[in-house]
């Protein structure tokens, strides 16, 4: 009798034991744990948008950007005060006006270098960094919008003038004066400024450009009202710009913020311009949408 007893209870045991936990699959200690999310898909590179060539119609995206670091934050908006989710940067109060030589190593009240590595246009032409990368620092005064840079680029060529100067290595900046009042607006408008730079015909020590191509009805050349002061070493070219508030018809304050994205165009052709490859500092710029560009906000 006790025999089976102890059998009975053995078998409802093991019939028990079915359901007990360490019986149980193993749950999912991470993300990374399950199969949808791969290293593979947490990396993935956004869509790239076109360079918005100008004088050209915006093209269709040919690719997709090969290196894509953190995906900036995300900025809250609100009816009152509405922010841009590209990046933020930041021009710092200068007071005392830097010397323009080419190098920004006496910016000692702005140190933020940022950095434009995303291929916007042109990626089956672009090679790695070192054919192609650039950073930018960003000041301001009450007469100056003061913009220095330094690109990478292992093939110097600018074999263009005028509006032209996109056809070669060079500068490319987007500016909207009036963020706050038409920051939901998709198309180009009067105070959307599309500013381009050449570092020199020839070399850095050619004729240096400073050309405007939006507002259509002010295109032209503004080299005669801009700064541009280049210099170069192997692989590596540098500029300062000065922009006068006046060519943006603006008058600046601590605090004001404007959208805001900066360029850089890449010819490796000598016997050929064009416009090859654009990197940036904005993933998703599109030339002709202003929500997609980011902000510039005066310190």
């Amino acid at each position: 009798m006790r025999k089976k007893l102890l059998l009975v209870m053995l078998l409802m045991g093991l019939l028990a034991a079915c359901n007990f936990p360490f019986l149980k699959a193993e749950e999912p200690k991470s993300i990374f744990d399950q199969p949808a999310q791969t290293l593979t898909a947490l990396f993935a590179s956004y869509p790239t948008q076109t360079s918005g060539a100008v004088v050209q119609t915006t093209q269709e995206p040919t690719s997709q950007a090969i290196s894509t670091p953190t995906p900036p934050p995300q900025h809250t908006a609100t009816a009152s005060h509405l922010e841009r989710s590209a990046q933020h940067v930041t021009a710092k109060y200068l007071s005392k006006k830097p010397v323009l030589d080419g190098d920004w190593g006496d910016w000692k009240q702005s140190t933020i270098a940022y950095p434009a590595y995303y291929v916007v246009y042109g990626l089956q032409e672009w090679k790695d960094d070192s054919d192609l990368e650039g950073s930018f620092i960003l000041g301001w005064d009450e007469s100056f919008l003061y913009v220095g840079i330094k690109v990478k680029d292992d093939h110097y060529v600018q074999n263009s003038t005028g509006e032209m100067i996109f056809k070669g290595d060079s500068i490319e900046l987007l500016i909207d004066t009036d963020l706050q009042g038409d920051f939901s607006t998709t198309s180009l408008n009067a105070d959307d400024f599309q500013l381009g730079f050449s570092p020199g015909k020839g070399s850095t020590s050619g004729v240096r450009e400073a050309y405007l191509w939006y507002p259509s009805d002010r295109r032209g050349s503004i080299s005669d009202q801009v700064d541009v002061v280049s210099t170069s070493t192997a692989g590596i070219y540098r500029m300062e710009i000065r922009i006068p508030w006046s060519v943006l018809q603006i008058t600046p304050q601590t605090g004001m913020r404007l959208g805001f994205v900066f360029s850089v165009s890449d010819d490796d052709d000598p016997s050929n311009t064009i416009q090859q490859s654009m990197v940036s500092n904005i993933a998703g710029r599109v030339f002709t949408n202003p929500t997609t560009w980011g902000e510039l906000i005066l310190d």
